[in-house]
């Protein structure tokens, strides 16, 4: 046993404390607060500081679960579907755009903005067909991530498609993109290579890899 001064700290005593901390058997850390805090900051009131065509910015006042009062400031979005789409020769159907806000083109997985009371589903339907042209007869929904908690209220949600068929793109006005194919072993080198950094696509890539796997 190693020593550490009068107080007797030894390497085995901080392995005790920390196999305490966590044991990987149980998926609640032992020292967690039982019940947990209540973290909950409650709006004393909101103003709107933008209203945009796509996004709305919001300034509000927030009471902190110790009774300070901070301002917080978060956009609303309507929310978005993305597609994996899957060609029957195992390619995946991708697209290229340019982003105004980097300005510079990105390889994405097709993706769409959710419209006032649409079922997401239809919108992954309906964005997949005026994108890629493609419509697919089998659909299955993968999960919903909210990509930037930290200053709105975007959520993604994901849909593997399958058995493709070709019918014709129909873009939106202003829209531009190039639709290309891609095998997904080629698309996560992309990823590794840094060729493909939109974060919802590269997640997505890594759950496409996942369900063919039959791990998801």
């Amino acid at each position: 046993m190693i020593v550490f001064g009068r107080a007797g700290f030894s390497l085995c005593t901080l392995q005790h404390n920390m196999n305490r901390l966590y044991d990987s058997s149980r998926s609640i850390p032992y020292l967690m607060p039982k019940p947990p805090m209540d973290l909950t900051e409650t709006p004393i009131n909101s103003r709107k500081v933008f209203d945009g065509e796509l996004l709305h910015v919001y300034q509000d006042q927030a009471r902190l679960p110790d009774g300070k009062v901070k301002v917080r400031e978060y956009i609303t979005h309507p929310g978005a579907v993305v597609i994996i789409p899957l060609l029957d020769n195992g390619e995946l159907v991708l697209e290229r755009q340019h982003r105004y806000p980097l300005h510079r083109d990105f390889y994405e997985l097709p993706a769409g903005k959710i419209d006032p009371g649409e079922d997401p589903l239809l919108c992954a339907q309906r964005e997949l067909l005026e994108e890629t042209g493609y419509t697919a007869a089998s659909w299955r929904y993968l999960a919903t991530l909210h990509p930037c908690i930290g200053y709105s209220d975007e959520r993604l949600i994901y849909y593997f498609a399958q058995e493709l068929s070709f019918q014709g793109a129909n873009l939106d006005e202003g829209e531009h993109l190039e639709i290309f194919t891609l095998t997904l072993a080629t698309a996560l080198e992309w990823v590794k290579t840094g060729k493909i950094t939109d974060n919802k696509s590269v997640s997505g890539l890594f759950w496409a890899e996942k369900v063919l796997r039959e791990e998801w």
